[in-house]
């Protein structure tokens, strides 16, 4: 990915497991998304965290020191993983253990899926993705995109101003 290009970006956990079925996990990712964009590093345009996986509608801005920004929330959101499964014993780590590689654990998926917003239509056509995927058969997490606080959706629907911290598409494209 580069800098000051629009992509939607998917990725997903490692085996596809549910590591972010719980809460918690879902708001350190929302605490690193929230950080990057205070620092001007990144601007998320949305997104919506599922059990398993994400997707995001963002822009690199500026370097993180030396790295992209969305290598940042990449390593920050790994190293938070760790911190907290290593402080609450938690059996699940044991599945993120890897034997033979350059680090103990890997929570994210090596194959992201980073797809350019070449136009208004392609990143409206996204955002409805993003924004419907909680309702999907297989998750039903919601009735209503609305109530499902891990997106940006009523952000767009609503006005809700619960994530300030983003950025509206509307003002870039």
């Amino acid at each position: 990915m580069e800098l000051g290009v629009v992509y939607f970006y998917t990725v997903a956990i490692v085996d596809w497991i549910h590591l972010l079925k719980t809460d918690k996990f879902k708001f350190l990712i929302l605490d690193i998304l929230i950080y990057l964009s205070e620092k001007q590093k990144l601007k998320i345009y949305s997104f919506v965290i599922m059990h398993n996986h994400i997707h995001i509608i963002w822009e690199n801005v500026a370097m993180n020191g030396k790295e992209m920004p969305y290598v940042s929330f990449m390593k920050f959101t790994g190293h938070q993983f760790l911190h907290e499964l290593r402080n609450t014993n938690d059996p699940l780590l044991a599945k993120f253990k890897m034997h033979g590689n350059d680090r103990d654990h890997k929570f994210w998926q090596s194959d992201g899926m980073p797809k350019i917003m070449e136009s208004r239509k392609v990143l409206e056509q996204k955002l409805d993705y993003i924004h419907l995927n909680p309702l999907q058969e297989h998750w039903n997490l919601t009735n209503d995109p609305n109530d499902y606080f891990f997106s940006s959706c009523s952000f767009y629907e609503l006005e809700d101003r619960k994530f300030s911290w983003l950025t509206h598409y509307m003002d870039v494209f």
